[in-house]
């Protein structure tokens, strides 16, 4: 069995979400198959349904879910897309969504520009064949834009500084690979080593602005309760303010058609969080329909 990843709050979120003793989920963001591989294990008459954007990590979760065989089945689309892939399964009940919102440790070594601390290409497309990559974002969205996204999705204090540089320094020639850009972050933001790196934000920013995830997120989540079963549950994983906020307002402004299962988010424990440092800043929030 090859993981590649930690899945994160595994337990936690398998427990939740099989805890209506039901038999069908959708695993929303299966990855190399971590969750679903949990909760085959725990469940042996459930069946998964797997989804995810990225190529790579199906082929994993193919890899890692092989013992499983006749037990799930694998899609290669966008979470957004989830009720076209249940019409394709002929599906209209599950008993469960789950979403783990985070990048892996595989995605940040692909060699596709995810991470600042390595010098690639700016791509930071979770699918290849989609159309907008990092590249494109950085040398062509007007400086307006650009500082909009990072204000936006990376909550950057520096954003309007960080723009007005990426601009005039794409005059000069275009901004190819991660490193240059961390460069020219590194130039118009104050750093001093021990605290969050200048980058952190703006590739968060950028990643999110070329993947969609937010706006993908919002219109996802309604589309669950379409097919969630009276007792079916939603699990969510998330990672940052922004994604958690979206979540916490879905179950707010659903609350007639899904209770909460936890009224605060959980988080990881201690222990998980020092086998698993990016765990540290997961947030799950469950809810059951009713």
């Amino acid at each position: 069995m090859i993981m590649h990843h930690f899945p994160v709050l595994l337990e936690t979120a398998t427990d939740l979400l099989l805890g209506n003793g039901g038999k069908l989920y959708v695993d929303c963001t299966v990855g190399a198959g971590g969750h679903t591989r949990r909760i085959l294990e725990k469940n042996p008459q459930a069946y998964v349904i797997g989804i995810d954007r990225d190529p790579q990590a199906l082929k994993l979760a193919e890899e890692n879910l092989r013992e499983f065989e006749g037990r799930f089945s694998l899609y290669h689309a966008n979470f957004v897309h989830l009720d076209e892939v249940l019409l394709q399964e002929g599906v209209e009940q599950v008993d469960g969504f789950l979403f783990d919102l985070g990048m892996s440790m595989m995605q940040l070594k692909s060699a596709r520009g995810f991470s600042f601390q390595r010098d690639e290409f700016l791509d930071m497309r979770m699918d290849p064949s989609d159309p907008i990559t990092a590249y494109h974002v950085v040398n062509r969205y007007s400086q307006r834009d650009l500082e909009r996204i990072l204000r936006e999705y990376g909550e950057e204090p520096y954003a309007s500084r960080i723009a007005r540089a990426i601009v005039l320094r794409r005059k000069e020639k275009p901004i190819e690979t991660t490193g240059e850009l961390v460069q020219i972050v590194l130039s118009v933001v104050p750093y001093r080593r021990g605290r969050i790196h200048p980058a952190t934000r703006v590739f968060q920013a950028i990643r999110i602005e070329v993947n969609g995830e937010l706006r993908n997120l919002k219109e996802a989540l309604p589309k669950t309760l379409k097919f969630l079963r009276k007792g079916g549950r939603l699990v969510v994983i998330s990672f940052h303010s922004l994604e958690d906020r979206i979540v916490k307002n879905f179950f707010k402004e659903h609350s007639h058609e899904i209770k909460p299962l936890t009224k605060k988010p959980i988080t990881p424990s201690r222990e998980e969080i020092e086998k698993n440092p990016p765990s540290r800043s997961a947030k799950l929030r469950a809810g059951e329909k009713v």
